[in-house]
């Protein structure tokens, strides 16, 4: 039975200020080399608020509600804030969360309303990025309407408050439960004084999560009188107040002491919990202390790579990235380790560590396959925590929010992050019911399933009718099913990762029924017009067709155009060649991609097609791999030359210096993975792909104290191309190499030149056949 490890963690959590301390110990700030601000501007939809490596809480100002920038709740080029939330996403395409808000301030209900006005009480303040500070596990910034400064920082399951309210000693909190981020519907809400200095309540609501609930508990410094404000009376006689727009303003006395610290637990599963959370975690009231643990985590987490280069620039958009790839999934389990799971019921977990926010249509292609290296403990625990959602829930999740499917994306990519940590070795979980979970996720089976999902989702997004058509009919017909061409290309490249796990299983008729089913992606391809397109049930293609149109979700690809998704056979690409007349002409058609104008056409383009290099859509995940085709075809150089232009001009150490959407870790930890010199081109293999080394020295720290050293001699801006290549002292003469040469410990050498030395990997393939090796 599983001890409660994260009670055993607060202990260790309690004694992290006395090792901060010790003057024997030298510890490297990395925090310093993070810029919590990339990614608020422009679409990349990061939050700079408080939290700490997959917490459960994200402690961050929310700036405005709606629209498609609005998906983590700030942005940075606002100049108003709303109130600070306690959960947010990081770097998603869709909004949800902003849940229970607090916003200090110096108003009365009755200064805030007039006449027969029933609307929310409005709160927001001016402030600037002047008085406005960020580093990981803190956030600061200065109210301009109020004067007041607000400080925060974070547990794993509570946040920590601190506001410094004027001298005149008139000071109110407003705790806001209507207050969400897009169009949620809140289903119940409910608030309750429990003592004066102590109130706690329940949101549920239902917007991309179809039913999820946040219980808090908080306990403030100092004593509270309150005020509970619902749309058509304000009362401070109730101890409780439930409806559906439900605020309460607190008001506290600060006359002889004008800071006000506040101490809210959350919880996914009751109050009880949400109480435990705060009491555990937050023991006292030393805000410093917190924050210096904070940091200390932090730190730990973000020195599992040590990067060695004189471009400052370049070391902080590395360590932001490590820093947004550390975000997510969250933890969503109490301190007890209870947590409401997919059939949402209340379970306790003995075997796991509970997680949500699964993004993998995002994150199956770097950011799973990073943490295989970085965090190989943590990457079981989720794998686990993914079966467990099967088991409760019937099947693998694509998007889960919360413990609730929304279905959101197309693809089985669960698949995918349970194959690639089994054939690197990662294998301490459930490896049977993994595999039945995979087979299940890529039949057409609504049977088992949950009855607490919803039907529309079940049907139309998690079981659609496309996996009966591609196991029966070879193809999904482009009348029958939205996003045919996308959907169809995906479910190949899953069911050849099916086909690996089978034979790594030794289930040999297994692995050759989906073997065969991973080779479908030859029925989207027209040799005529030499792109994958939308095929109608009678066998004819769809047309009109235009490989440079998109009509967002709504044509035959997904989040993108015939240019981009043409690439999307990673798991056969001599075999793509072979469709397009050889490899010369594949090479001469991936050129096109790269060279053509970025010209978009359509009346609905893809906002997501976005970081355009020719018809190169690196804002967006599908193509992401699409840049080490060129290791697979003898033309390594050109790799380098392209991975080296999106390292150099598409990110920035700016609030706008991410090339898309940060979904969630994958848009970072592509970054992290290239600027270290190798790429997870195909996952559910054990192979990584060379690209261009960006830092003249990486070190990895790996488990049980082996390290993984990357060097780059002869290393700047201008040389970029690989002359070279060592492992451990030996030649390495292709592009690849594998998972085992990095956990083993060792060293990976380049030479770089400012000429393309186009002798080294000319020769390369990289025919990853299912039947190759176990």
């Amino acid at each position: 039975m599983r001890i409660c490890r994260d009670l055993l963690w607060v202990s260790l959590f309690l004694c992290l200020s006395c090792t901060a301390e010790n003057p024997k110990e030298t510890l490297v700030d990395y925090g310093q080399f993070v810029n919590t601000f990339i990614g608020t501007g422009g679409h990349g939809h990061t939050f700079p608020g408080a939290t700490l490596p997959y917490g459960m809480v994200q402690l961050s100002p929310d700036t405005r509600l709606t629209g498609w920038d609005a998906c983590a709740g700030y942005h940075y080029s606002d100049d108003t804030i709303l109130g600070f939330s306690h959960t947010h996403l990081s770097g998603t395409g869709i909004g949800d969360y902003g849940d229970i808000l607090f916003m200090p301030a110096t108003f009365t209900v009755d200064e805030k309303r007039t006449g027969t006005d029933t609307k929310p009480v409005n709160y927001r303040s001016k402030f600037s990025h002047e008085k406005e500070t960020a580093s990981p596990g803190y956030y600061q910034v200065y109210l301009d309407d109020y004067d007041i400064n607000v400080a925060l920082t974070t547990t794993k399951r509570a946040g920590f408050h601190k506001y410094t309210y004027p001298e005149d000693g008139k000071a109110t909190l407003l705790i806001d439960l209507t207050h969400h981020l897009h169009h949620q519907e809140n289903k119940n809400l409910e608030i309750e004084v429990v003592g004066n200095k102590t109130i706690r309540g329940l949101k549920r609501t239902s917007g991309w999560a179809k039913d999820q609930f946040v219980y808090f508990y908080a306990e403030f410094s100092q004593p509270f009188h309150h005020t509970f404000i619902n749309n058509t009376q304000s009362s401070s006689g109730l101890k409780k107040l439930t409806g559906k727009n439900v605020q309460a303003l607190l008001h506290f006395d600060t006359k002889d002491q004008q800071t006000v610290l506040a101490k809210v637990g959350i919880s996914g599963v009751d109050y009880a919990g949400a109480e435990k959370n705060l009491k555990s975690e937050i023991p006292d009231w030393d805000f410093g202390r917190i924050r210096q643990e904070a940091k200390s985590i932090w730190n730990r987490q973000l020195g599992k790579i040590d990067v060695k280069t004189d471009n400052e620039q370049q070391k902080t958009i590395f360590y932001t990235s490590l820093y947004h790839t550390s975000i997510s999934p969250n933890l969503y389990e109490d301190v007890d380790n209870r947590y409401r799971a997919m059939d949402h019921q209340i379970h306790t977990s003995e075997q796991h560590i509970n997680y949500t926010v699964f993004s993998l249509w995002d994150t199956f292609r770097a950011f799973h396959p990073l943490l295989t290296i970085i965090d190989p403990d943590r990457a079981n625990d989720m794998i686990r925590s993914l079966i467990d959602k099967y088991d409760k829930g019937g099947v693998l999740p694509k998007w889960e929010l919360s413990s609730n499917y929304t279905g959101t994306m197309i693809g089985y990519h669960a698949v995918p992050v349970i194959v690639d940590a089994y054939a690197k070795g990662i294998r301490d979980f459930d490896v049977e019911k993994a595999y039945e979970a995979c087979v299940q996720a890529s039949s057409y089976d609504t049977s088992g399933i949950t009855e607490a999902i919803d039907k529309n989702i079940l049907h139309k997004k998690l079981m659609p009718v496309a996996k009966y058509y591609k196991n029966t009919l070879g193809y999904i017909p482009s009348e029958k099913e939205n996003e045919s061409v996308a959907k169809g290309l995906e479910y190949a490249y899953n069911d050849w990762c099916i086909a690996r796990f089978a034979r790594m299983l030794g289930k040999e008729e297994d692995s050759r029924k989906f073997y065969t089913l991973s080779k479908h992606y030859e029925n989207y391809y027209d040799p005529e017009r030499g792109f994958m397109r939308g095929k109608l049930l009678n066998g004819s293609w769809r047309a009109p067709f235009n490989p440079k149109a998109s009509n967002h979700r709504n044509d035959d690809y997904c989040e993108g155009n015939g240019w981009q998704w043409l690439w999307f056979v990673p798991q056969d690409i001599q075999g793509l060649a072979g469709l397009m007349g050889g490899r010369e002409k594949l090479i001469t058609k991936l050129d096109s991609l790269f060279s053509l104008d970025s010209t978009l056409e359509g009346g609905n383009v893809s906002a997501d097609i976005s970081g355009l290099i020719g018809q190169y859509a690196h804002g967006n995940e599908p193509g992401h791999h699409t840049t080490h085709i060129y290791n697979q075809v003898g033309r390594p150089w050109k790799t380098q030359e392209l991975v080296d232009q999106i390292l150099q001009s598409l990110y920035f150490n700016d609030p706008n210096g991410l090339p898309g959407n940060e979904d969630c870790g994958q848009m970072s930890a592509w970054y992290i993975l290239n600027a270290m010199g190798f790429y997870s081109f195909l996952p559910g293999s054990d192979q990584y792909s060379i690209g261009r080394p960006l830092f003249d020295e990486v070190t990895i720290h790996l488990k049980a104290g082996k390290v993984f050293k990357i060097k780059a001699v002869n290393n700047s801006k201008e040389n970029k191309y690989i002359q070279s290549v060592t492992l451990n002292g030996q030649d390495l003469k292709l592009p690849f190499f594998s998972h085992e040469e990095i956990i083993s410990g060792g060293e990976l050498s380049f030479v770089m030149g400012n000429t393309p030395n186009k002798q080294w990997g000319a020769e390369s393939t990289l025919l990853h056949d299912v039947y190759s090796k176990k």
